[in-house]
């Protein structure tokens, strides 16, 4: 059996060959991407694998290839969940035939997410199972145990992972594939695929009683295990999962520790019987006081988010040893946890040298790269009085200094229907509702046509930059090619327009700011509804060979900060106001010609190099 060095979102792809997957749907979001990049590059000749335009659409098409008994994947970060809510709830009741694993990524810290939830709340409320890796091995291993819980219950399943988890390396041992011996084939049984109330009624009593057989499962299950200290001492048991176990046995080594790799439903027994053995139960776990509420209501006296009226273990964030040392700290140095651990024992897992205090780092606040379309957009959408509703991906940047032309940001396809929403209350100002192009094939479309059909009136905007861009350069409908490189059609995001009742649509090319400051005037100042498709390639995804870049001719130059006003990477200023152009950064977008009205930034040749 070999070994490979693997992150986990890497572990999960490879598990999904080993369970024998047949088909794996997802919308790219981090920390989950990497899933279905891996199953495309590497596995992509041995299982179908695409990208779908939004999470819920990943999650029905895994359903419906689960029905035909094969197994099936879907991957998504937590607030794609939120989209993904209604066929899980209804999944739920219905059940699976093939093994269905839906992974889950959280963020804890919002290191790339917009709100920190936590997936756990979702799988009690569906009432479905939730596992969570700690490491890398054990996120393959976790795959294939989904899919055998999967199967032997007939539920969906839910492996959880978090941001630690999905990119952090580790070593995994790889196995052949399963032999299934499988011939995928649908059999039709209306009473148990179509809940109408007739029958959904016998379904969610089938989900109650199959939750009582999961919980005595996760029991009993090698998921889940009690790791008893060597000396025998019973005064501390810690119960914990995911990421946060590692930190555990590095900061409480005299802990014994219970590791749930199978948090719900939640293991009962197991609870009682660890706890029965401990002088004091105390849960560290990553966000919500999931495990520690329900531990409490089965009478168990444990310590958790709070020790007395002070806070212990925090509820915002990720956990990390030095986090942990804090507890352990506060713990330490109460007067009712103090005797659960020994002053040595605390002493040897403090810091036993102190490091050299390093200068911080200058700030880099986030901002468009060299060369980005939206750039151009939103620096002529800077010259309107507008609101401006906006969206989640690179063009959320606009919001930014010194474009700073963004006023809201709610959801995938918020920045459609709350400008709707603020154009119909009245508003005093016009409003401008942008999103991007896979994010208008995600849950834009559905916005536009609302606008068109209760007859509104705001202008509407996709940055169409011809990829996914935020999340590392995806393919999506409208880019002409499948997750595995396939030439497809491309979704013509104009013609969509047109064909849910758009009669004013135009494209313009955002890096030509007269043509881009023209269609937004005629827009915003048109009664009826308008969609701009402003359309340029990211230059990133989309690399073309640099021949000319631009330069600072200092005779000319005023040093007025027209050119600064763009937020452009490659313009550099200096304390007394001089601008340059730094080459390494330039990507000859014109940008800056087109705003300098002194004439002082000139085209010249790549090979002339230097900060000119």
């Amino acid at each position: 059996m070999t070994k490979q060095l693997l992150s986990g979102n890497e572990a999960i792809a490879r598990g999904a060959l080993e369970a024998g997957v047949t088909v794996v749907s997802g919308y790219p979001g981090t920390p989950s991407t990497e899933i279905l990049e891996n199953i495309g590059k590497f596995y992509g000749d041995k299982m179908f694998a695409e990208w779908a335009p939004n999470e819920k659409v990943a999650f029905e098409t895994a359903a419906g290839a689960s029905t035909t008994g094969a197994r099936s994947m879907t991957t998504m970060k937590l607030v794609g969940l939120n989209v993904a809510a209604d066929p899980l709830m209804t999944l739920a009741y219905v059940g699976v035939v093939g093994g269905f694993v839906a992974v889950v990524a959280d963020d804890p810290g919002m290191n790339s997410s917009q709100n920190e939830q936590d997936t756990r709340l979702f799988a009690h409320f569906a009432k479905v199972p939730v596992l969570e890796p700690s490491d890398a091995a054990e996120a393959k291993a976790f795959t294939l145990a989904g899919y055998e819980i999967s199967e032997k219950f007939g539920t969906p399943v839910i492996l959880r992972t978090t941001t630690t988890t999905s990119h952090s390396r580790g070593v995994v041992e790889l196995a052949d594939p399963i032999a299934l011996n499988r011939t995928p084939s649908f059999k039709s049984d209306p009473q148990r695929f179509v809940p109408i109330p007739a029958w959904a009624r016998g379904m969610r009593l089938r989900l109650e009683e199959r939750l009582e057989k999961l919980a005595e499962e996760a029991s009993n299950s090698p998921l889940n295990r009690i790791e008893w200290n060597a000396s025998g001492d019973r005064r501390v048991g810690i119960v914990t999962a995911g990421a946060a176990y590692q930190y555990v046995k590095e900061v409480f080594p005299e802990a014994n520790v219970l590791k749930l790799g199978w948090q719900f439903p939640f293991p009962d027994r197991l609870f009682r019987e660890f706890a029965a053995q401990v002088d004091q139960v105390i849960v560290i776990e990553e966000l919500e006081d999931f495990l520690e509420e329900h531990m409490k209501a089965l009478g168990i006296n444990a310590i958790g988010k709070r020790l007395g009226d002070e806070k212990l273990v925090p509820n915002i964030g990720a956990l990390d040893v030095d986090v942990l040392k804090e507890i352990r700290a506060k713990l330490v140095a109460n007067p009712a946890t103090a005797p659960l651990f020994d002053a040595q024992t605390a002493v040897e897992t403090a810091p036993t040298t102190e490091l050299p205090t390093l200068p911080a780092l200058p700030a880099r606040p986030p901002v468009l790269c060299p060369g980005c379309p939206h750039r151009g957009f939103f620096y002529a959408l800077k010259k309107f009085d507008v609101v401006v509703s906006g969206d989640i991906g690179c063009y959320t940047l606009g919001v930014a200094p010194p474009l700073a032309c963004m006023d809201t940001v709610l959801c995938m396809g918020g920045g459609f229907t709350v400008a709707h929403g603020i154009d119909r209350a009245k508003n005093d100002r016009p409003v401008v509702g942008i999103v991007g192009d896979s994010t208008f094939f995600h849950s834009g479309i559905t916005g536009l046509l609302d606008v068109a059909y209760n007859k509104g009136g705001a202008t509407l905007v996709v940055l169409d930059n011809r990829v996914t861009a935020m999340t590392g350069h995806q393919e999506n409908p409208g880019s002409g090619k499948t997750l595995l490189g396939e030439e497809t059609f491309a979704a013509d995001i104009a013609e969509i327009a047109k064909a849910t009742g758009f009669k004013n649509v135009v494209e313009v090319n955002p890096r030509d700011l007269a043509q881009t400051t023209a269609a937004l005037k005629t827009a915003i100042e048109s009664p009826e509804p308008w969609l701009i498709v402003a359309k340029e390639p990211c230059p990133l995804a989309y690399r073309k060979k640099i021949e000319k870049i631009y330069r600072v001719d200092q005779d000319k130059c005023k040093k007025c900060g027209a050119c600064v006003k763009l937020g452009c990477p490659a313009i550099e200023r200096d304390a007394d106001k001089t601008v340059r152009v730094n080459p390494a950064f330039c990507v000859d977008c014109k940008l800056c010609e087109q705003v300098c009205k002194f004439g002082a930034l000139e085209e010249i040749d790549v090979k002339m190099g230097g900060l000119v």
